[in-house]
C-alpha cells in the first residue's frame, strides 16, 4: 500500500482547499457550498497526476415517495416530493496495483426523477472532500458558530408612502369633475374618502358636502 499512500499524500498536498463558490437556496434560507464542478476539476488533474483512479462497485438507494394535493385559483393538482438515499461503495485504485475500498453516503430530493443523480454527486463529492481532508471555505460553519446562536434576522419596515404636499395637489371644488369622481371611487369601494383627502387638496366645506354625498347615495342603495 506504500505507492498508493504516498499518491494520496500528493493529491493532499496538492488540493489542500476548496471554496465555496456556490450559493445554494434563496433569502434567509440560503448558504453557501461547494460546487460539484469545482471538485471534479481539482481531484481530476491531481488524482491523474499522481496515478490514481476511483470506480464506484456498489450502490445501496433508499427512496421515499410523498404524494400530495394542491388546490389554487387554477384548480387542484397533484404534488410529490422524491427524496433519495444511497451509500456507495468506491474502489481507489492506483498504477502500482494497489487498492483500497471507501464508503460515501449523499441524498437528494426533487420534484421528478433527479433525487437520484443528486444523492450520487453529492456522496462523491464528500467522498473525495473527507478521504483527502480537503478543507471547504476558510472556516467550516459547523465549527465556528452554533446555530442557535445565529441571530434571527429582522424583518425590515416597509417605507409608507409619503403624501402628496399641498402645493402639488389639484383643488376640488363642490360638482367640478375631480368632485365626482371621488363621489363615484368611495361609493363603489375603488377607493377611500380618506384616500381622496390625502391627494386632493380639498376645503372643509367641500369634504363636508362630499361626506353628504357619499351618504345620501349609500342610503339609495
Amino acid at each position: 500500500m506504500k505507492a498508493l499512500i504516498e499518491a494520496v499524500n500528493n493529491v493532499m498536498s496538492m488540493v489542500e482547499n476548496v471554496d465555496k463558490s456556490m450559493t445554494i437556496g434563496s433569502g434567509q434560507n440560503s448558504y453557501k457550498g461547494v460546487s460539484d464542478k469545482d471538485v471534479k476539476l481539482l481531484f481530476n488533474k491531481a488524482m491523474r497526476d499522481n496515478g490514481l483512479a476511483i470506480f464506484v462497485t456498489e450502490i445501496q438507494p433508499t427512496t421515499t415517495v410523498e404524494r400530495w394535493e394542491e388546490t389554487n385559483n387554477y384548480g387542484t393538482k397533484q404534488k410529490q416530493s422524491v427524496f433519495t438515499e444511497v451509500l456507495v461503495t468506491y474502489e481507489l485504485h492506483h498504477v502500482s496495483g494497489d487498492s483500497i475500498k471507501l464508503q460515501g453516503y449523499g441524498h437528494g430530493i426533487d420534484t421528478q426523477d433527479k433525487a437520484a443523480g443528486k444523492a450520487t454527486t453529492y456522496a462523491l463529492k464528500y467522498t473525495l472532500l473527507y478521504n483527502f481532508l480537503v478543507a471547504t471555505g476558510h472556516i467550516d460553519d459547523t465549527d465556528s458558530t452554533h446555530s442557535d446562536s445565529m441571530p434571527t434576522p429582522k424583518a425590515k419596515p416597509q417605507a409608507q408612502p409619503k403624501p402628496t404636499p399641498k402645493a402639488q395637489r389639484i383643488i376640488v371644488t363642490e360638482g367640478d369633475e375631480n368632485y365626482l369622481k371621488i363621489v363615484k371611487g368611495v361609493s363603489t369601494g375603488k377607493a377611500t374618502l380618506q384616500q381622496a383627502l390625502d391627494k386632493f387638496n380639498i376645503s372643509e366645506e367641500v369634504e363636508a358636502s362630499l361626506k353628504e354625498k357619499i351618504q345620501s347615495l349609500a342610503e339609495i342603495v
